[in-house]
């Protein structure tokens, strides 16, 4: 099994994005902080959600200590110096509490991409496109002028204050699944999100931990590996059951490493075990499961 040479302390966070009025939204956020989670996080979409920033924003401005991330930002979307300029704004308003989350764009949103009179290209070539993106964002964040000469994005002399508060920048997460994508979050990135399908094995997750290991080198343990739960005690997010008939019951039977089930007890004994296996120590579920995960949290936090 993958390992890192030393557990980092639990954290945990909670994925939430819709609200039919500023009032749900800001009681949201701040029932996602009295809780416990350390981290609320928003994914990107045209439809059915708010959009990330502003919603970040002002979930910030109704808490004290709750981090703001975005899980993840679609790359094509944005011009990545305007996207510096944004994630150091947030930063400066959040005092310093802002994550930003990256992904190449996954193939079921497409859609969104073709409604913005975007293609949506093959893998590798979004791939090539982030890199280039995040080659840009991580200088600019870190107070640096960065100049890009494509081919998919030009720049030239680039700089953007005010900057944001964390140094030597405010964390970068990176989302990926296959093998290219990871390597470049291996090395560029602070944090990542390992795409794993909902019945996937340990075995699979520690295969593709094992490839980050070979793209960081010597920098794989300031890695911070994140994973997104699909079920929790006795519960998985009506989506998963609906569109993929699963139940926390059969993805436990299957071995699947984004399910923790049975009692507080069991499910920290979970978590501590992947986190010895796996190097795994920020956890994420769903605002339907906050509630069945928070006495794990309560457990855990920063342990």
């Amino acid at each position: 099994m993958t390992r890192h040479t030393a557990s980092r302390p639990f954290r945990f966070g909670v994925v939430a994005a819709q609200a039919r009025s500023a009032e749900e939204w800001t009681t949201k956020a701040r029932r996602i902080e009295s809780m416990g989670y350390s981290t609320v996080l928003m994914p990107d979409g045209l439809r059915y959600t708010l959009s990330p920033l502003p919603a970040l924003a002002a979930a910030a401005a109704v808490t004290r200590s709750l981090r703001i991330g975005t899980y993840v930002l679609a790359n094509d979307f944005r011009n990545p110096v305007l996207l510096a300029k944004e994630a150091a704004t947030l930063d400066l308003v959040s005092g310093g509490r802002f994550e930003l989350g990256l992904g190449a764009g996954r193939p079921a949103a497409a859609e969104d991409n073709r409604m913005l009179g975007l293609a949506f290209d093959q893998g590798g070539e979004r791939v090539a496109r982030l890199a280039e993106s995040l080659a840009l964002i991580g200088p600019l964040l870190a107070g640096q002028a960065a100049t890009a000469t494509g081919p998919h994005y030009a720049a030239t002399g680039a700089e953007i204050s005010p900057g944001p508060v964390q140094r030597p920048r405010p964390p970068i997460l990176v989302a990926g699944s296959g093998r290219r994508l990871l390597s470049l979050a291996a090395r560029e990135a602070d944090i990542v999100a390992l795409g794993v399908a909902p019945t996937e094995s340990e075995a699979g997750a520690a295969e593709r931990i094992g490839w980050l290991r070979e793209a960081a080198a010597e920098r794989f343990d300031r890695l911070e590996l994140n994973l997104n739960l699909m079920a929790v005690g006795d519960q998985v997010p009506r989506w998963i059951a609906m569109q993929m008939g699963l139940t926390a019951v059969g993805l436990a039977e299957a071995g699947a490493v984004s399910a923790v089930v049975g009692t507080v007890d069991q499910m920290s004994e979970t978590l501590l075990r992947r986190r010895e296996r796996l190097g795994i120590s920020y956890v994420v579920v769903s605002y339907e499961l906050m509630d069945a995960f928070a006495p794990v949290v309560e457990r855990l936090v920063e342990r």
